[in-house]
């Protein structure tokens, strides 16, 4: 499983890593964005479609739930090991990223917001991810609870068939 930034940096810090192989496990990052961005420029019409959509998205999710607490779900999602999303969501409570660039509702792999419940200070997220089509989407269950010092974190985690 690809480690996110955040948790390189740990493991650099930890010294488990050496600068050089940080170095190259922060280029193969930057790789993928790269070939995001050529993908993006080769089929802007299908970007634009997916931009449109995500926005929309992003902007109900904020209506509803407020961004602020999106945010901290993202944030809390990235820090699950062995969740394929995370290597997008690390940097989820960085402001100047908009919301909606944490979405990825067609292009695959899928990452979606099924669900979000709040009952009692509990914060339940459905989410949905990997294949774009409905029947082979990996669809995951997780309960999150508030850090005595803010934020969230994932204290449950459960496969939906």
């Amino acid at each position: 499983m690809l480690r996110t930034p955040p948790q390189l940096f740990d493991d650099f810090e930890a010294g488990l890593l050496t600068r050089e192989q940080l170095h190259t496990a922060m280029a193969f990052h930057a790789r993928g964005l790269i070939e995001e961005v050529i993908e993006a420029n080769e089929n802007p019409l299908a970007a634009w479609w997916e931009g449109v959509l995500a926005r929309k998205v992003a902007s109900r999710l904020s209506a509803r739930h407020g961004e602020k607490r999106v945010r901290a779900i993202f944030a809390a999602l990235s820090e699950v090991p062995d969740f394929l999303p995370a290597q997008w969501l690390w940097n989820a409570l960085h402001p100047d990223v908009p919301l909606f660039c944490f979405l990825r509702l067609r292009n695959e792999p899928v990452f979606r917001l099924a669900e979000i419940r709040n009952e009692a200070g509990v914060v339940t997220v459905r989410v949905e991810y990997g294949s774009a089509d409905k029947k082979l989407v990996t669809r995951e269950e997780f309960v999150l609870a508030h850090r005595r010092n803010g934020g969230l974190e994932v204290t449950h985690r459960r496969t939906i068939s």
